[in-house]
């Protein structure tokens, strides 16, 4: 019985969704959070991996033409976001991107196979922290000031190294990352809200098609 709902809910509900709704888009973007599977574990994190690669499957590649464009549209241009880059170190941004490539390298190949336009980016729709330099122990090292969610305790913290590439057991057993949730700041009335690389996201999806 369950199953059978379950095929009628794939063939009815998402069949439909999926047409009436992402058929005809020809840009991409895929939202990673690279950092809650850290926290969680290598079970949480290879789940992730998994999702992301049978996610891809469910769409079509290529390049643009004009028989595409008005029977059978593809999509021509992807990018990949590793979100919450406000949640870790300006210094770590960069591993994030790396760590993000390796995850997902199989549906990179792939997409890349059809000759289309993609990156890789770390970005933050709304800022919620400040980073910055501090004392300890008499050297200088970089953190994060922002506001906790669960209790808006200020916090000044170093979440830890994000690692560059997929982790193996050593990370998992003696990994030191632990990624809080921020609120976002609190802004005035007429300031727009800060965020981390918004621009670039939007001009590597949509910048030829404004101009």
């Amino acid at each position: 019985m369950l199953q059978q709902r379950f095929n009628y809910y794939c063939q009815h509900v998402v069949k439909g969704f999926y047409k009436n709704h992402f058929l005809r888009f020809d840009r991409q973007i895929v939202l990673v959070d690279c950092l809650q599977p850290l926290n969680s574990g290598p079970q949480a994190f290879n789940d992730m991996r998994l999702a992301l690669t049978q996610l891809m499957q469910s769409f079509h590649y290529g390049q643009r033409t004009l028989f595409r464009r008005l029977f059978s549209p593809v999509i021509d241009k992807l990018l990949f976001a590793a979100t919450k880059a406000d949640h870790i170190t300006s210094d770590q941004h960069g591993n994030m991107v790396s760590l993000l490539q390796q995850l997902v390298q199989d549906a990179w190949q792939n997409a890349a196979f059809e000759g289309i336009s993609m990156d890789c980016i770390g970005l933050a729709s709304v800022q919620a922290t400040q980073s910055g330099l501090v004392d300890h122990r008499g050297e200088k090292i970089p953190a994060l000031r922002g506001n906790r969610l669960d209790d808006g305790e200020p916090l000044t913290v170093y979440p830890g190294e994000v690692p560059p590439r997929l982790p193996g057991n050593a990370f998992w057993q003696q990994q030191g990352f632990q990624f809080e949730q921020f609120r976002p700041q609190q802004l005035d009335v007429d300031r727009p809200l800060p965020h981390i690389r918004m621009d670039a996201a939007l001009e590597f999806l949509l910048g030829d098609k404004l101009r």
